[in-house]
């Protein structure tokens, strides 16, 4: 490198040897003695310059040729042994030439070359049919980024197998936050001596102390109710994989000694600020509790929520004191509003029509106008009948108003009660839950993901037969007589025998005395069976669904409309309950085109099997006996696959 530099410096002395003979040329025209001398030296310089350059230049050329050799050399040997594989390719796909590194995959007296890109992946080929530059591949047990340069018919492969692994540890040791909540525990122990409370608290400590002692996590209990767990993502997976077992271990130990005690557990996962990892674990918490109990609920930071257990139905955990604190606080509401506007769910049902009728019965009690927003053209036959008896009633029909009237009515002061839902993509009319700043949700369906957002008062009972059953105790507890017709309190009636099979499922002691109540304000049985009767041609539809049904496994019955024939939703849900009284069946589901075009699925279950979140996991919903959803953009073949493979993964390790 030195010489090279020499090289340069000699050129510019050349430079300056040509300014020197013009210098001695001048000196040599007045002086030529002088000038001779000058010119004997400076010739002797410019022989030395030109030896001293030839030498230089010999070494220079003596130093890059040196110096190629050693980097053609580095190349080959790098081309060789570089920690990353290279293969050629041709046209055909076939192998022209791999490094060294790549024979791995090969015997000792194998070669690749020659060999087609399928010997080593299928993926290659397709990958490069589909002109992708980079994309991820497994061979035998390592993972390969790889990159292909399809021009230059060249496939790097790099090995990140410690990479994933690394990344994939990083995941599993994810902190996860859990609360655990003894459901009903307060309520049980207050009859209990200190000998029966100890004995119980003890058992299941034992049981949660050797839960998480198999798993390893850590548990802390907080209180006589409450536990805390902290754990991995690893101990999660674990722990799903399992469908949280421990929800059965608690629940059959304890009612072998008839006490009905469940868990409850919220979880909060997807993030590594603590704080909000805490208030992910509250809010699945709150949430599982809100749908009945006995479950897991787990949160991530995205509000996205998955659910395991439920497999019992809830315990009838309200009180009559909780009863009247809600109906004195929607007293006041209704007091403090200019006007209280009353809305179910879209295509109502007896139990949404009547649950109305008695709010408006309530806000009519409290010296304010109720309206029920109703949609005519959304009317099924299942309550035409009660509708028509409404027209007819003109003291009644005059307070039921369209969503457009309902929209030019509303104003902040104005109340807003959403019965028999609390989503609100399901309300009647979902623009009217912005334009007021009071909200009420009354419902008796278990909790969802989807909520409507920050209702003043909210009233669920997924315990509860039906909503009807819910406003008739709200209405025991009003200032002064509550003076119900004939029509209004049928209606309250006939939305209970609706949603309870004529009181044969989800019935307790509180459903007795709501209908009891309604008896005695006049609600007529006859005139209630008279709304129910159905139309012969309904009944002949509903068998056409009933007799292509199926025995997909033992106790599960799946039958399915025709291709090109829609259903009723109404008819649908009926032949779901019609199959559940055949024998030997615990579970029936009903599939058909349905009227507006989406595929529905109808879910009844005797109580063994949770159809809701089966039902769930196919963006639906309902309780744990009674449940449905509707499908966009799938075919019948589409949604029964779906529905099978939902089926088997349930039947066989539990609900999720």
């Amino acid at each position: 490198m030195n010489d090279v530099r020499t090289l340069i410096v000699n050129k510019n002395m050349w430079l300056l040897y040509s300014l020197a003979v013009v210098l001695t040329a001048i000196v040599i025209y007045y002086q030529w003695i002088i000038g001779l001398i000058l010119t004997a030296f400076l010739g002797l310089l410019i022989y030395l310059s030109i030896k001293t350059e030839e030498k230089l230049k010999k070494r220079t050329e003596q130093y890059i040729s040196t110096l190629s050799h050693r980097v053609k050399k580095v190349g080959e040997e790098a081309l060789l042994e570089m920690p990353f594989g290279i293969v050629l390719f041709n046209e055909d796909h076939q192998i022209e030439w791999a490094n060294p590194y790549m024979n791995e995959y090969m015997r000792d007296d194998e070669t690749l070359i020659g060999e087609p890109l399928n010997k080593l992946s299928e993926e290659l080929t397709t990958a490069i049919k589909d002109e992708k530059e980079e994309f991820w591949l497994q061979l035998e047990d390592k993972q390969y980024q790889t990159f292909i340069k399809k021009q230059e018919r060249l496939i790097y492969f790099f090995n990140r197998t410690q990479q994933i692994e690394l990344e994939g540890r990083y995941h599993n040791e994810e902190t996860i936050l859990a609360v655990i909540f003894l459901d009903n525990y307060e309520e049980l122990t207050q009859a209990m001596d200190d000998t029966s409370k100890s004995h119980m608290n003890s058992q299941v400590t034992s049981i949660l102390n050797k839960w998480s002692n198999d798993y390893g996590f850590y548990l802390k209990r907080t209180s006589q109710e409450r536990f805390l767990a902290v754990m991995n993502k690893e101990i999660l997976s674990q722990l799903e994989s399992t469908k949280f077992e421990i929800l059965d271990e608690v629940r059959e130990l304890i009612s072998d000694q008839n006490v009905p005690l469940t868990l409850s557990i919220g979880i909060g996962k997807g993030t590594s600020d603590l704080p909000e990892l805490g208030e992910l674990s509250q809010s699945s918490l709150d949430l599982a509790l809100g749908r009945g109990g006995d479950q897991v609920a787990i949160k991530n930071e995205q509000g996205k929520v998955k659910f395991y257990g439920g497999k019992t139905n809830p315990m009838e955990k309200r009180t009559r004191v909780r009863a009247r604190v809600i109906s004195h606080a929607l007293r006041e509401l209704v007091r403090e509003s200019n006007d209280v506007l009353i809305m179910g769910h879209q295509s109502p049902d007896m139990d949404s029509i009547g649950a109305c009728i008695g709010i408006l019965k309530m806000a009519q009690q409290n010296g304010k106008n109720g309206y029920i927003v109703f949609d005519p053209d959304g009317v099924n036959t299942g309550v035409q009948k009660l509708i028509d008896e409404i027209e007819e009633d003109e003291s009644l029909a005059d307070w039921f108003i369209t969503p457009e009237q309902a929209l030019d009515m509303v104003s902040k002061h104005s109340l807003v009660v959403v019965v028999d839902t609390h989503k609100p993509s399901m309300v009647m009319e979902e623009k009217l839950l912005s334009k007021t700043e009071h909200v009420v949700v009354i419902d008796h369906h278990r909790r969802a993901e989807e909520f409507i957002n920050d209702p003043t008062l909210v009233y669920m009972e997924p315990y509860a037969s039906s909503t009807a059953e819910l406003v008739t105790e709200l209405l025991q507890y009003q200032d002064g007589r509550v003076r119900l017709s004939t029509l209004e309190s049928s209606a309250l009636l006939a939305g209970i025998i609706v949603d309870t099979k004529s009181f044969t499922l989800r019935t307790g002691s509180r459903t007795f005395d709501a209908a009891s109540y309604l008896r005695s304000k006049g609600a007529d049985t006859v005139f209630v069976q008279k709304l129910l009767k159905e139309d012969l041609d309904v009944y002949v539809r509903r068998s056409e669904l009933i007799k292509n049904a199926t025995v997909f496994k033992e106790g599960v019955a799946i039958a399915r409309g025709n291709e090109g024939e829609s259903y009723g939703a109404i008819i649908i849900a009926q032949a779901a309950d019609t199959l559940l009284t055949m024998d030997q069946v615990k579970a029936s589901f009903v599939i058909s085109e349905r009227d507006d075009g989406r595929i529905g699925v109808s879910a009844r279950s005797l109580g063994e099997i949770n159809v809701q979140v089966i039902m769930e996991r196919m963006n639906g919903g309902g309780h744990l006996t009674n449940a449905a959803t509707q499908l966009d953009d799938s075919t019948m073949d589409q949604v029964e696959e779906q529905l099978r493979e939902i089926l088997d993964d349930h039947l066989q390790g539990g609900e999720s």
